[in-house]
C-alpha cells in the first residue's frame, strides 16, 4: 500500500478540516470546533459526510488503551483523474474486517492483506478525525497520511472513541520517544518532559502502561545521559512528580532517585517529591521480592532524612505519619514494609564487611580463634549476594534440618570457660548473617569492626525498629517478624525489652525460639548467652512475663532445668523473686532427679530471705498435697453454683481426697487459675466444666499433669483451639465434650488422629459441626 500518493482530493478532502496535528503543539487537543460558517450565510448546507467534534469532554467518560481489536477498514487515495475520483467515491467503497494491533511503532493487522498489506506507521499519520455521518449510524475514524486516507470502522460510539484516543496516544509516546531519545538543548527537553507529563495525566485512556510508559522515557533518557547538572536532574524530578502521586517508580528510575538520595540528601527534592512516592510505596507495595529496587529507594530515603539537621527526629516524624494519629494503623502494609528495610540494611552493613575481609579474620576463623593470616583461605561468597541484578531481601526462615551451616552456641560451665558447639558440615560452608552477628562477646581482639558508613546506616534502622515496637498495635506482628531471625546487637535490646513488657502472649511468646533446636531471643539474652550484657536482668524479665502467661508448664521448666539452671540459680542467689519462684516450682514437680542438685537449690533458696520465706511456703503446700493426696475421703463431689476457685480451694484444703475421682465444677464461676488445685487430686477421672470461665492456660496445665484423665466437658468453655490441641497428649481420653467452644474443624480431626481411645464427643455448635 502506497502512502506517499498525491493528486487531488475526495469528497473527504474537500470539506472543511480540523488543524492537523502536526501545526499543532504536541500537547495540542485535536478537538478543535469547526469555525463557524460565515456571517450572514445562513444557507450553509452540510456536505454528505459531516465531521463533529465528539472528542473526550468534561462528561468523564473513560477508556482501556486498546492493544488489538477487530474493526472494519477501507482506503481512500486520493484521486488523480476523473475516473479515480468516481472509483473512490462512497458509493464504491470496498470495507475490509482485520484485526489489527497496536504496536510501540505502527497499526499491523493479523492478515497482512488487501489494504493493511503493509503496516501502518505512526510516523505517517498526519492527522486523526472522528467522523460520524448524519444519514447513516456508522462510526469512524480517519487517519490522514500523505496521499490517502484510512478509515476504521467500529460497532458503536464508544468503541470508535476508544480506538480514536488508543492510536492517538501510541502515537505521541511514539513521538515523544524519538523526540527525548535524541536531546539537543536541555531546556527545550525540560519543556517537552513537562508536556508528555501533562498529556498522561490528561488522556481519558484509563491503564496502568498511560503512567508507566512516561516514566520509562525519562528512565531511559537519564540512563543514556549521566552529565547533567544537579539542577537539571531536579527540574526533572519535580517535571515527573505528578506521575509519581499514583504509580510506583519503575526500577531504572528508582536506581536514579537513589543516586539522587545519596548525592544530595539535603535537596528539598527528597522532601517535597520523595516523601509521598516512599509513603505510597510503603503503604501499598506487596513484595520487594519482584522490585528490589523500590526497597533500596525507600532504604536511600530515610538514610537521606536522617541526614537533615535535625536528623532522627525528622526519620521519627515520618515513621508516625506512616502509622497515622490514631491507636490502629489503617495499611496493614506499612510495617511489614518497614521491617523489611530495615532488616535489608542491617543485613547490607554486614555484607560490606564479608565481601571486605582483605584485613579481617573470616568467619570461620572467629570460630576457630585462628589470627593468623597465613591461615587464611580466599574469601567465600555469601548466601544471597546477586550483584546484578539486585535481589530482595527478605526476612529468613528458619533453614530446614538438612542444611550444612555452622552452628554455634555459646556455653559456659561451672569453671567460666567458652565452649563452642559445631554441627558437623561437609567441608567449608558458607557464613550466613545470623553466624556473622553471632559472635562471642568474649573475643574482644576479634570483635566485627564494621565502617563509619556502616555504623551510621545500622544505627540509623535499629533505631528504627525501636520507633517500630513503641506503637501498641504494631508489637504483636513486629514480634512475629522478627523471632525467626534474632541476632545479638545492643541497638535491639530496647525492643526486646519491649516484647518482654508486654502482657499480651502474641508478643512475649515470639521472644522463645520459632522451633526446637534453634536459638531464639529468649536463649541469646540469657546469662551466657552471647548477647547478655546484663547479668541476666532482660532473662528475667522474659522469665517473669513467660511465667505470667501459659508457659507455666513442665515443658518450660524442664527446658530451664536442662539448659539455664546455673543461671537460674546465679540469679536466684542475688534475690532475683522470678527466679526464686522458678528454682520452687521445679522442686514442687520434681523436675529435677538428681538429689545433689536439689539440694543445691535448697541451699540456693536459704540463702535469702526471699528465697527462705517460699521455700518455706513449698514445704507447706507439699504437706498440705500429701495430707491431701493421702487415701480417704469422697469419689464424687460436686461444688454448689456461684462458687469461686477461692472456695474451690478452700475445700480442698480441709480434708483427704485421695480417692476423689468425679468432679463436677459445672455452673461454678471457676477459671483456669484452679487448675493449680485440680492438678494435685491423683485419682481424678471424671472432671464438669460446663458453664464455667476455665480457658486454654489451664487446659495447657492439666493435660500435663492429668494423664490418667478419662472424661472432660468443656461444654460452653471459652477455650480456643490453642488450648485444645494441648488435650492431645492426654491419650486415656474416652469422653470429650466440646460443644457451643471455639473448636475449628481442623483442630477436630486433629484430636481425633491423636486420641486412640476417644469414643464419644460433642462437638454440636462448633465450626466442626
Amino acid at each position: 500500500m502506497d502512502f506517499n500518493g498525491s493528486g487531488g482530493g475526495n469528497e473527504l478532502h474537500n470539506n472543511q478540516f480540523y488543524p492537523s496535528e502536526e501545526s499543532k503543539p504536541l500537547l495540542g487537543e485535536i478537538s478543535a470546533q469547526q469555525p463557524p460558517p460565515p456571517e450572514g450565510n445562513n444557507n450553509h448546507k452540510a456536505g454528505p459526510c459531516s465531521k463533529r467534534s465528539l472528542l473526550h469532554s468534561s462528561s468523564g467518560m473513560r477508556y482501556k488503551l486498546l492493544q488489538e481489536g477487530d474493526i472494519q477498514v477501507c482506503m481512500v487515495k486520493h484521486p488523480r483523474t476523473f475516473l479515480s475520483k468516481i472509483f473512490t467515491s462512497k458509493y464504491l467503497r470496498r470495507w475490509e474486517p482485520h484485526h489489527l494491533a497496536l504496536t510501540d511503532s505502527s497499526l499491523v493487522s493479523a492478515t497482512p492483506t488487501g489494504y493493511m498489506e503493509a503496516p501502518l506507521s505512526y510516523s505517517t499519520i498526519e492527522d486523526l478525525q472522528l467522523l460520524s455521518w448524519d444519514n447513516a449510524p456508522k462510526y469512524c475514524v480517519q487517519l490522514s497520511f500523505p496521499g490517502g486516507t484510512v478509515l476504521l470502522q467500529a460497532a458503536n460510539s464508544y468503541l470508535r472513541d476508544q480506538w480514536f484516543h488508543s492510536i492517538q496516544w501510541k502515537k505521541k509516546i511514539y513521538k515523544y520517544r524519538k523526540v527525548l531519545n535524541n536531546p539537543s538543548r536541555w531546556d527545550v527537553v525540560l519543556k517537552e518532559i513537562r508536556a508528555l507529563v501533562d498529556m498522561a495525566l490528561t488522556s481519558p485512556l484509563q491503564d496502568d502502561s498511560i503512567h508507566q510508559a512516561p516514566l520509562h522515557i525519562i528512565s531511559t533518557l537519564l540512563a543514556e545521559n549521566t552529565n547533567l547538572s544537579a539542577q537539571d536532574y531536579e527540574n526533572i524530578i519535580v517535571a515527573i512528580a505528578p506521575l509519581l502521586e499514583n504509580n510506583h517508580p519503575p526500577p531504572d528510575l528508582c536506581e536514579f532517585f537513589c543516586q539522587h538520595c545519596r548525592e544530595r540528601p539535603r535537596s528539598m527534592v527528597v522532601i517535597e517529591v520523595f516523601t509521598p512516592v516512599v509513603q505510597r510505596i510503603l503503604k501499598h507495595n506487596m513484595d520487594f521480592g519482584k522490585c528490589p529496587r523500590l526497597r533500596l529507594f525507600t532504604q536511600e530515603y530515610i538514610l537521606a532524612l536522617n541526614e537533615l539537621n535535625a536528623g532522627m527526629e525528622v526519620v521519627k516524624k515520618f515513621i508516625h505519619s506512616m502509622h497515622g494519629p490514631t491507636g490502629q494503623c489503617p495499611h496493614p502494609r506499612v510495617l511489614p514494609n518497614l521491617v523489611a528495610v530495615c532488616l535489608a540494611a542491617i543485613y547490607s552493613c554486614y555484607e560490606e564487611f564479608i565481601n571486605s575481609r582483605d584485613n579481617s579474620p573470616s568467619l570461620k576463623e572467629i570460630r576457630n580463634g585462628c589470627q593468623q593470616q597465613s591461615e587464611r583461605k580466599p574469601p567465600m561468597p555469601l548466601r544471597l549476594l546477586r550483584p546484578e541484578p539486585p535481589t530482595e531481601i527478605l526476612p529468613p526462615t528458619p533453614p530446614p534440618t538438612t542444611t550444612l551451616e555452622i552452628l554455634v552456641e555459646l556455653e559456659r560451665n561451672n569453671n567460666t570457660t567458652n565452649t563452642l558447639r559445631k554441627a558437623p558440615a561437609e567441608g567449608d560452608s558458607e557464613p550466613n548473617l545470623i553466624d556473622c552477628l553471632l559472635v562471642s562477646p568474649a573475643l574482644n581482639a576479634l570483635s566485627i569492626q564494621l565502617p563509619a558508613h556502616a555504623n551510621r546506616v545500622l544505627g540509623c534502622f535499629a533505631l528504627i525498629l525501636k520507633m517500630l515496637s513503641d506503637y501498641d498495635d504494631w508489637r504483636p506482628a513486629l514480634a512475629s517478624l522478627l523471632q525467626p531471625i534474632p541476632f545479638p546487637k545492643e541497638e535491639l535490646k530496647y525492643v526486646i525489652q519491649r516484647f518482654a513488657e508486654d502482657p499480651r502472649q502474641e508478643v512475649h511468646s515470639c521472644l522463645l525460639s520459632v522451633r526446637s533446636g534453634k536459638d531464639g531471643w529468649f536463649q541469646l539474652y540469657s546469662p551466657g548467652g552471647v548477647a547478655c550484657d546484663d547479668d541476666g536482668e532482660l532473662f528475667a524479665s522474659m522469665v517473669h512475663i513467660l511465667m505470667g502467661s501459659c508457659y507455666k508448664t513442665k515443658k518450660f521448666l524442664l527446658s530451664l532445668a536442662e539448659n539455664k539452671l546455673g543461671p537460674c540459680m546465679l540469679l536466684a542467689l542475688r534475690g532475683n523473686q522470678t527466679m526464686v519462684e522458678i528454682l520452687c516450682l521445679m522442686l514442687e514437680y520434681n523436675i529435677i532427679e538428681n538429689k545433689d542438685t536439689q539440694l543445691q537449690i535448697i541451699s540456693t533458696l536459704e540463702s535469702t530471705q526471699v528465697g527462705l520465706r517460699m521455700y518455706e511456703q513449698l514445704c507447706d503446700r507439699q504437706r498440705e498435697l500429701k495430707e491431701l493426696q493421702r487415701k480417704g475421703g469422697p469419689t464424687r463431689l460436686t461444688l454448689p453454683s456461684k462458687s469461686t476457685d477461692a472456695d474451690l480451694a478452700r475445700l480442698l484444703s480441709s480434708g483427704s481426697f485421695g480417692n476423689l475421682e468425679n468432679l463436677s465444677l459445672a455452673f461454678t464461676n471457676v477459671t483456669s487459675a484452679c487448675a493449680e488445685q485440680l492438678i494435685k487430686l491423683p485419682s481424678l477421672k471424671q472432671l464438669n466444666l460446663w458453664s464455667t470461665q476455665f480457658g486454654d492456660a489451664g487446659l495447657r496445665l492439666l493435660s500435663e499433669h492429668l494423664a490418667c484423665l478419662q472424661v472432660l466437658n468443656l461444654c460452653e468453655t471459652p477455650v480456643t483451639d490453642a488450648g485444645l490441641l494441648s488435650l492431645s497428649s492426654m491419650k486415656s481420653l474416652c469422653s470429650l465434650n466440646m460443644n457451643s467452644t471455639k473448636l475449628t474443624a481442623d483442630t477436630y480431626e486433629d484430636l481425633k488422629a491423636k486420641l486412640p481411645n476417644l469414643k464419644e464427643v460433642d462437638v454440636r455448635y462448633t465450626e466442626a459441626w
